[in-house]
């Protein structure tokens, strides 16, 4: 590259949570993946991932299936180096509200040990209930106090559907800036940058350290339906759409990510497809993107 960094020669992927998951969609009937957490494991390591997601409801059917320890020696028996846990919301209410997002995320806390969880995704609600930023800020730091006890990263990741006062890229980045917790970072997405608006040289603005992870996959310009159903049903393999996806993995290598990338396919076509085959079509997509970024900031 022009800075002189040594990149990976081979990028390295994590299967987020729904890349794996089948024929299942949050918000839609049944919030748990129809395969079993061995399957799904397997059909990302034969599919190139060095990197396996799950939801809290999937979490829970492994943990009481299989268990947690068998979970953690499928996961290294295949190669599975980054663990990634997802969703707390909730995390700056008070109330009956606090105590289920509390409990949700002492599950995925206890797991963490067991597993060897990289990150926990958080996000704003999707309900539309508005809160103060101060109270998001609050909030923020104190999850991110917690996940340090438990041994876990925080990563906060914005969506354009999302109350305010945060709902693009940049807000997000000046959420995990102003809070300053070491623990706490942006999970940077190029749907939800591209979905809010956001210029990708605008990226630049946050600081290395508050990045802890990238997610690739790529779309229309124009939302079909909603803002939520789009994101859960129309998402397409990097480089077949309109967001640029090359422009966007070259500015997140000006800020010097060279970490694992994740891969976070959602849609209605391909969940009905064999999970194998869209996983490893997604990986091959995402690393001739990569690729491409990369000549073009070396030339």
């Amino acid at each position: 590259m022009a800075d002189g960094r040594d990149l990976p020669a081979t990028p390295e992927f994590v299967a987020a949570c729904w890349t794996s998951a089948g024929d299942v969609m949050p918000l839609r009937g049944p919030d748990t993946s129809p395969l079993d957490v061995r399957t799904r494991i397997e059909a990302v390591a034969r599919a190139g991932y060095t990197g396996f997601g799950l939801t809290h409801a999937d979490l829970l059917v492994a943990r009481e299936t299989v268990g947690l320890p068998t979970v953690a020696q499928l996961l290294r028996d295949h190669g599975i180096t980054t663990v990634q846990l997802e969703r707390v919301v909730d995390w700056w209410t008070t109330g009956e509200r606090k105590e289920r997002s509390d409990a949700l995320r002492q599950d995925l806390f206890d797991a963490c040990a067991v597993l060897g969880v990289d990150n926990i995704k958080i996000g704003g609600d999707d309900d539309g209930e508005p809160v103060t930023y101060d109270a998001l800020c609050a909030g923020f730091d104190a999850l991110a106090d917690a996940g340090r006890e438990a041994g876990v990263r925080i990563a906060y990741e914005n969506t354009p559907f999302s109350p305010p006062p945060i709902r693009t890229t940049e807000q997000a980045i000046d959420l995990v800036t102003d809070v300053g917790n070491a623990n706490g970072g942006l999970m940077l997405d190029v749907w939800h940058a591209y979905r809010g608006g956001t210029p990708y040289d605008n990226l630049l603005r946050l600081a290395p350290e508050r990045l802890f992870g990238v997610e690739l996959d790529d779309g229309a310009a124009e939302v079909v339906g909603t803002q939520i159903e789009d994101t859960f049903d129309n998402r397409l393999f990097c480089g077949t759409g309109d967001f640029d996806v090359v422009s966007f993995v070259a500015v997140v290598r000006r800020l010097g990510w060279d970490g694992v990338w994740g891969i976070e396919h959602m849609s209605e076509t391909d969940r009905k497809r064999p999970v194998e085959t869209v996983l490893r079509e997604a990986r091959e997509a995402a690393a001739l993107c990569i690729a491409q970024a990369d000549e073009r900031n070396a030339a």
